[in-house]
């Protein structure tokens, strides 16, 4: 956690596990087709004004508060805690995302990742993807049986875990796991990951993360 990038503008902090805006770091431009995982909070009724995106696959997990969304094909949406949403940006559009309290902060992620076609329509959904003691499969490709699609060959999975319980997840051969720690703390062999730590892994399977505290972890299993 400590080893991120940092955005503070007044209205947001946001702490990026990657190269993102004004921080670059050569050694952190992604990691295999994910590109951008951002934690981000937003200020009591402030928020990202209208802006472009194209060609890319944008995620949003809402972890504490509300999130509000708008874009220009008219899909407008109001996310809570645990609720996700995924937006195709294709061939273009603009979006804006907003805190929609006025009162209490937004805490959320913002993932991207790579397309795996370019030049599609843009396309937006959002759902709330419960789990408890264990790994869900939230997004993926067409075919996937994800409740949540995007045009990328990844899948994400989303868990939460109750202080003393362990969560096994099963990487696949010849794919990427990365695991990113949104709250809590856990453990993983011999290294203890807090909230905003992360690890990745090559190795082909299960690997065990022993909650220390209430926790909770989004996983991607990546080509």
């Amino acid at each position: 956690a400590e080893d991120r990038g940092r955005t503070q503008l007044g209205w947001l902090d946001s702490h990026h596990s990657f190269s993102f805006g004004e921080w670059h770091d050569p050694k952190r431009l992604g990691y295999r087709g994910l590109r951008v995982l951002n934690d981000d909070w937003i200020e009591p009724g402030a928020g990202f004004g209208t802006h472009p995106h194209r060609d890319m696959e944008i995620i949003s997990l809402v972890l504490e508060g509300q999130l509000k969304h708008q874009d220009s094909t008219g899909n407008t949406g109001v996310l809570g805690p645990g609720e996700m949403q995924v937006m195709t940006a294709g061939s273009g559009l603009t979006h804006s995302e907003f805190n929609g309290s006025d009162t209490e902060k937004c805490h959320f992620l913002q993932i991207w990742i790579h397309p795996s076609e370019k030049g599609l329509a843009p396309r937006w959904d959002q759902k709330s993807v419960d789990s408890e003691n264990e790994f869900v499969l939230a997004c993926g490709p067409q075919g996937s049986g994800a409740p949540l699609l995007i045009n990328a060959d990844a899948l994400v999975y989303r868990a939460k875990a109750q202080a003393g319980t362990s969560l096994p997840f099963e990487t696949q051969r010849d794919r990427r796991t990365y695991v990113h720690v949104a709250s809590g703390q856990l453990r993983a062999g011999m290294s203890v990951l807090s909230a905003g730590d992360a690890m990745s892994t090559s190795e082909f399977g299960p690997v065990y993360l022993h909650a220390a505290e209430d926790s909770e972890v989004i996983a991607f299993d990546l080509a």
